[in-house]
């Protein structure tokens, strides 16, 4: 049975992720920031609770740390753990480094995550990083990366998204022939979750077919040795062409490095 890593593994998502990967009998190391949920849906899963604020560079790499002290390697990441758009017209936030908070948790964390694990994710034969990224994708200011100006919660959030696929491309290069794939997906539209109801939005598809979309990346064989793509829902499509420029890639990974002192 594979050992995997879900982030926000307490709610949403990450919870029916859990609970699949669970009754199909894997080894569950378990993610979330909430402790209550967290300890309960560790004990549905028999999986084992890691609490972490990834909003917080250092508390990611004590999350990487604590995954160190737990397992030997790792078969699967994925990074589902995310900040959604908020509640409507909510101000500007940021985290305890100064970082904008939607940068900093779906596209900062993941990129510092997958890093700090790539000595476990080495272990097996093959492994898989799997990024719940998002079909809600906006250009990236490089000169204003924290939004200071002209602040809007979804366009912060889909810039955000659409870092993380550079990121999935970026990475699914660099380790191109190690057995690692990279890849990233749109689960369903505005599912039925919390972060969708925090910003007001009517739910639109089912948990069950981002759940379905999301174990596809997951485990099925039939992906093994593919990387580097983004899917919408079941589909591969494409994405903006910022996620297609190796200069831009370059440049943002760039401050990413430099943002997470990595």
């Amino acid at each position: 049975m594979a050992r995997i890593l879900i982030t926000g593994a307490s709610d949403g998502l990450g919870r029916a992720l859990a609970l699949a990967l669970s009754s199909q009998g894997h080894d569950l190391l378990l993610h979330g920031r909430h402790a209550e949920r967290l300890e309960a849906v560790a004990r549905e899963t028999g999986g084992v609770p890691l609490r972490a604020d990834l909003s917080d560079r250092t508390a990611v790499r004590g999350l990487a740390a604590a995954v160190a002290d737990h397992v030997d390697g790792l078969d699967v990441l994925v990074n589902n753990a995310g900040v959604g758009f908020g509640a409507p017209g909510a101000a500007r936030e940021l985290t305890s480094d100064g970082i904008e908070l939607r940068l900093a948790v779906n596209y900062l964390a993941p990129y510092l995550l997958s890093r700090l694990l790539l000595p476990l994710l080495r272990k097996p034969a093959r492994a898989r990083i799997v990024n719940v990224a998002s079909v809600g994708q906006a250009d990236i200011d490089l000169d204003d990366l924290m939004m200071a100006h002209g602040y809007d919660g979804i366009r912060a959030y889909r810039r955000a998204k659409l870092a993380m696929i550079c990121d999935t491309f970026d990475l699914a290069e660099q380790l191109a022939g190690t057995g690692i794939t990279v890849n990233c997906l749109h689960p369903a539209t505005l599912m039925p979750t919390t972060l969708v109801k925090v910003a007001e939005f009517a739910p639109r598809d089912s948990l069950e077919q981002g759940l379905r979309a999301t174990l596809r990346l997951v485990e099925d064989p039939a992906l093994d040795g593919v990387t580097g793509r983004y899917f919408d829902g079941l589909r591969e499509e494409r994405v903006r062409p910022q996620a297609y420029d190796p200069a831009f890639r370059a440049a943002l990974a760039a401050r990413a490095a430099e943002l997470t002192e990595s």
